[in-house]
């Protein structure tokens, strides 16, 4: 296979005039028009709901139901009406546009070698079959081209992780050599280790080929240096364009301006030091992989925590965040990736941590502190392994808000919020610098919880901890973290800014989080009648 067929030879721009689209209620997306020439990069921006999205499936004739164009697209030489059936975009699709997902299991099928849906594009393509060692050598040329290994061409897509997935769509995107490539979100469902890997590989490609490509995000982060020209939308009409550059450095619409203002990387550098991107990070995990058998419980899971930063884990139970929580404690071993602290690079489980490294708070005190032992004596213990002076059990109960004579009692004499003081305070007494909080108030009745989240900012406050803190809360979350990290059956869907993910989720799955919380509301206000 020569390298030819692997670049596309089209040197014609893509030229967009009049996309219109229009909904149940209207037009959805008002006329645009935008020229992309060979070998550039088109970003549209915008929240959810500014038509972004609608203006993609527009250029590739999948509009949902209810919804039509209007407006012409020339690809390649070629002007193809928006409105055209569906008869007439199939024989577009591929060769002149494709598009690229957000997620790598929308578009691969799960029941399929990933060899096998790259062949499929190459040969509709083609339009015959291919024989055995020309589908495999043109496989594998695809494969190469998005930095795979041949042996990938026989893995099924759940066996590979996050990125690896990615890039097998992409491959398989570009099979057929289209001159334009729609990149709809293409690294929203992957990890911060991932996503600027995924996007810099793009322009790769598109460089090599001179490929138009229309990339589609709300992240300004990622689209700065990685984008030519940006259009920005807002209720489905373009308010600002121009050079990326330009716009993002030097916006002139008021909308642009708070689009850069809310942007979570801006918003770290005005959040204090807890969030400062200037202070390297305490702790950073990248690329954790576990698994339970044949079981995937973690793919290619990324987090940082710099000091003094709250960072919240999410998601309902099974998507892997526990077990994420207990990696970084050393109480599990991950298979795969690397979790540092203060830049050093920690050895999976528990030998490679010290005491005041870092500490974990469990869901239930009652089972995590010993029935038989007074307070004091726990909290002895906890001094001793600290070699700090036994005499210091007053100052930790101070600090977690007891007074001095709960050190003669049981845990049994205490409430539930009383026990996870007490744990608090265990915690505390190495004197870690990141506290892992593994839904530590979830146990609790709404009215303790409220007292125990004030305890831990103020511990932030007072000591300048990190914390970890892991729950499937997100009302908890959104008054406690500075950012947070949302899983989903054990990968990373969105991250950033804890206010700016949980406001204007991106991704439907922590939309579907965030609406279910919101219906929570009401209940969850309504206090149970006992005291801490």
């Amino acid at each position: 296979m020569t390298s030819a067929a692997v670049t596309s030879a089209s040197k014609h721009p893509v030229t967009i005039d009049g996309l219109t689209v229009i909904g149940h209620d209207g037009p959805m997306v008002q006329p645009l028009d935008a020229v992309i020439e060979p070998g550039a990069t088109l970003a549209i921006i915008g929240e959810s709901g500014s038509g972004k999205t609608l203006t993609a499936k527009s250029l590739v004739g999948l509009l949902p139901r209810g919804f039509r164009a209007e407006g012409t697209v020339t690809i390649d030489g070629r002007s193809i009406p928006l409105g055209s059936a569906q008869q007439a975009w199939r024989s577009a699709r591929g060769r002149a546009v494709t598009l690229l997902l957000q997620d790598p299991f929308t578009s691969l099928s799960p029941v399929h070698r990933c060899g096998d849906q790259i062949a499929w594009t190459l040969e509709a393509a083609a339009g015959t079959r291919l024989s055995g060692a020309e589908r495999t050598s043109q496989v594998e040329a695809r494969l190469a081209e998005v930095k795979l290994p041949a042996r990938v061409a026989r893995a099924y897509p759940h066996q590979l992780s996050g990125g690896m997935r990615q890039r097998v769509a992409i491959a398989a995107a570009l099979a057929a050599d289209p001159a334009l490539l729609i990149a709809d979100e293409p690294t929203t469902a992957l990890d911060a280790s991932n996503q600027a890997e995924i996007l810099d590989l793009l322009r790769a490609v598109q460089a090599s080929r001179d490929l138009c490509v229309v990339l589609i995000s709300h992240d300004l982060s990622l689209v700065r240096g990685r984008t030519d020209d940006v259009l920005v939308m807002r209720a489905g009409e373009v308010v600002e364009r121009g050079t990326t550059a330009a716009v993002l450095s030097d916006p002139q619409h008021p909308y642009t301006r708070a689009l850069l203002e809310a942007d979570p990387a801006r918003a770290a550098a005005h959040a204090g030091p807890s969030v400062d991107d200037r202070v390297a990070p305490l702790v950073r995990a990248s690329g954790i992989v576990k698994r339970f058998g044949e079981r995937l419980v973690l793919d290619e899971v990324a987090l940082q925590i710099r000091p003094g930063e709250i960072c919240g884990v999410v998601g309902e139970s099974g998507s892997g965040k526990s077990t994420f929580a207990r990696c970084i404690a050393g109480l599990e071993t991950e298979d795969a990736g690397l979790i540092s602290f203060e830049g050093v690079p920690l050895e999976p489980g528990r030998r490679s941590r010290t005491p005041d490294q870092m500490q974990i708070v469990f869901q239930d005190p009652y089972s995590s502190l010993n029935p038989m032992m007074t307070i004091g004596a726990i909290l002895r213990e906890a001094l001793g392994v600290a070699r700090r002076p036994k005499s210091d059990v007053s100052v930790l109960l101070e600090l977690v808000g007891l007074p001095a004579e709960f050190a003669s009692k049981r845990p049994a004499e205490l409430s539930g919020g009383q026990r996870q003081r007490v744990a608090i305070a265990r915690a505390l007494a190495p004197e870690p610098r990141l506290l892992i909080c593994d839904e530590s108030v979830s146990a609790l009745d709404v009215s303790v919880q409220a007292q125990i989240l004030e305890l831990l900012l103020r511990l932030r406050d007072e000591l300048g901890i990190a914390i970890l803190f892991i729950s499937h809360d997100l009302a908890v979350v959104r008054l406690l973290a500075d950012t947070v990290t949302v899983l989903w059956d054990g990968r990373v869907v969105e991250s950033g800014d804890c206010a700016q993910v949980l406001t204007a989720p991106t991704h439907e799955y922590t939309a579907m989080l965030v609406a279910a919380a919101k219906r929570d509301t009401e209940a969850a206000t309504q206090p149970v009648a006992r005291e801490d």
